[in-house]
């Protein structure tokens, strides 16, 4: 990485919080907000998602992403100066979710115009493209900053990650792959929704704006699993470990190593088992083997993964509660994207 990127503000809004501090304090405190839904199972009886407290059932799908990504951005507003934020030139990235029922291409494109008319309403400057999708997306997104400051682009990037499952036609779906936490079904997972925004830009523009520098990123890298869940083995971990080994490329092995680890494992055997094979891939990146998994609070929150991830490492340096400087976001798309990207504490040079 020949260019130092680093995060100057952040927005969340989660089940669980309506700003980043929110989201990541309950994260934190262990709070869940799983309730029922008013969608009914096989068994007649209503399903238990993580929701927005904010959005009415009634509204589904690309309705309900919307609000929540001009939400995380509002948020961004009021943490940087808008004379900086739409003074200059501005690339806003997104991470969608990948298509399936309930999320068309049409609803991915309609996702990005709308957001696209709310940024042409305030600037000229700001482009507006889809750099990633599900999971991992976000990371890819990351992926291409980094690029961009590396080829001497001083610009302000958004990474905004958003997704949502609550639209009948995904519950059916989900319910059809028996992938829906309910039951008598082992290995499902309970469906979230959410957005993060990551600000992030060269280290030598923040200084020159005299932005807050919240965390470094030391890395961060994309990959693809061939063996997917259908997969008569399951996998064996080699897209995520490729992912891993790029986003840490630049440590300085043994004496750098990651502190915390935040995944999007959700409950399903697939990922579940996909990270033990990682973690024996590189058994000496870890100084400890554990990870957090907030989808234990908040749901599978699918494309806001790899944003609200980070947020979390983020706002754990920020509050002085993180376990050493290094924090690596793990994520896996459905459609085989791997991604991994490092963090790094401020206080550290």
């Amino acid at each position: 990485m020949n260019a130092q990127v680093e995060v100057v503000a952040v927005g969340a809004r989660t089940p669980v919080g309506l700003t980043a501090e929110s989201s990541a304090a309950a994260v934190r405190a262990g709070i869940t907000r799983y309730a029922e839904y008013p969608f009914i199972d096989p068994r007649g009886e209503p399903v238990v998602v993580a929701a927005d407290r904010l959005l009415e059932p009634k509204f589904e799908g690309r309705d309900r992403l919307a609000p929540m990504a001009e939400s995380v951005l509002e948020e961004i507003e009021a943490k940087i100066d808008q004379k900086i934020l739409y003074g200059g030139r501005l690339s806003v990235l997104l991470a969608l979710p990948e298509t399936r029922p309930g999320f068309s291409e049409d609803d991915a494109a309609w996702v990005a115009n709308a957001l696209a008319a709310r940024f042409r309403a305030k600037t000229s400057n700001a482009h507006v493209e889809i750099a990633g999708r599900g999971h991992a997306g976000a990371i890819r997104a990351v992926e291409q900053v980094v690029r961009e400051c590396s080829e001497s682009r001083d610009n302000l990037f958004l990474v905004v990650g958003v997704d949502s499952y609550h639209h009948a036609d995904t519950f059916a779906w989900l319910e059809r792959s028996r992938r829906f936490a309910q039951p008598g079904i082992r290995n499902g997972f309970t469906p979230g929704e959410g957005a993060g925004c990551l600000a992030l830009m060269s280290a030598g523009l923040r200084r020159r704006l005299r932005l807050p520098q919240l965390a470094i990123m030391r890395g961060a890298s994309t990959a693809q699993e061939r063996l997917l869940r259908d997969s008569d083995t399951g996998s064996f971990g080699v897209g995520m470990t490729q992912a891993l080994q790029g986003a840490i490329a630049g440590l300085d092995r043994p004496r750098e190593g990651v502190d915390a680890v935040y995944t999007d494992i959700n409950g399903e055997r697939y990922r579940s088992e996909e990270w033990g094979f990682v973690a024996l891939r590189a058994p000496s990146v870890w100084k400890t083997p554990g990870y957090k998994a907030p989808s234990d609070c908040w749901g599978d929150v699918g494309a806001a993964f790899g944003t609200l991830g980070s947020i979390l490492a983020v706002q754990a340096f920020a509050r002085s509660y993180a376990r050493g400087p290094r924090a690596l976001v793990m994520a896996g798309s459905d459609g085989g994207l791997r991604g991994a990207m490092l963090l790094q504490a401020p206080q550290v040079s």
